[in-house]
């Protein structure tokens, strides 16, 4: 009976693919929140397109979710899979609210520091899209994924300093004069360094990846 149920189940899925498809629309997001926080006539067109592949990366989840549970075989163990697709959607999540947040309140410009992170957040996006393919063979890649989970953990640091002079510089201008403004930076702030904090997590998740299979 346990073999004729084994014969019902997928022998491999398609993670690696699924993991891949994830990075490239956590890029796209990224590269388009970079874009948002130049400011510019385009806000509600970037504003769309973090959301539109956010709703892309929804869908990926859902299927590495379904398809975990219904493989036999697995590259990794099942919840490192979970945990990895979970990780990164946690991230492109987090852009979708930074570019709610712009909506909601209507924001139009950008204190240098925000822009800074969202350069920051598109080389953390860009490292993780690197990585995906090199998980397909963790024990030959193990040197470089090492250094892109490294740099990952880095930016995280790089982001809260960012955050600390940006906030600072913020209430000194707007703090009493302009509670309100205040307040609509603070929340950019607030999104974006946690965008920054779920990179850090991927890095960290990839990480656990070499060290359990390198």
């Amino acid at each position: 009976m346990f073999a004729w149920f084994q014969n019902l189940l997928p022998k491999t899925g398609n993670f690696f693919e699924q993991f891949e498809a994830h990075a490239a629309s956590l890029t796209v997001a990224a590269d388009a929140l970079a874009k948002l926080m130049r400011g510019g006539p385009d806000i509600a067109i970037h504003i769309r397109t973090i959301e539109s592949e956010e709703h892309k990366a929804d869908d990926i989840t859902r299927d590495v979710l379904h398809d975990v549970r219904r493989t036999f075989l697995t590259p990794f163990d099942r919840s490192a899979i979970t945990a990895m697709i979970g990780k990164m959607d946690d991230a492109i999540d987090q852009m979708q609210k930074t570019s709610g947040a712009v909506e909601l309140y209507s924001i139009t410009e950008f204190d240098p520091e925000m822009l800074a992170m969202a350069d920051l957040i598109v080389e953390g996006a860009a490292m993780a899209a690197e990585a995906m393919p090199l998980l397909r063979n963790v024990s030959a890649n193990g040197a470089r994924l090492h250094q892109l989970t490294a740099r990952l953990v880095a930016l995280e640091g790089d982001a809260d300093k960012l955050n600390f002079t940006g906030l600072k510089k913020l209430y000194e201008t707007h703090g009493k004069a302009d509670p309100t403004r205040f307040f609509l930076g603070n929340e950019i702030y607030r999104h974006l360094e946690k965008v920054c904090d779920k990179l850090e997590d991927v890095g960290n998740q990839i990480d656990g990846l070499v060290i359990d299979h390198a």
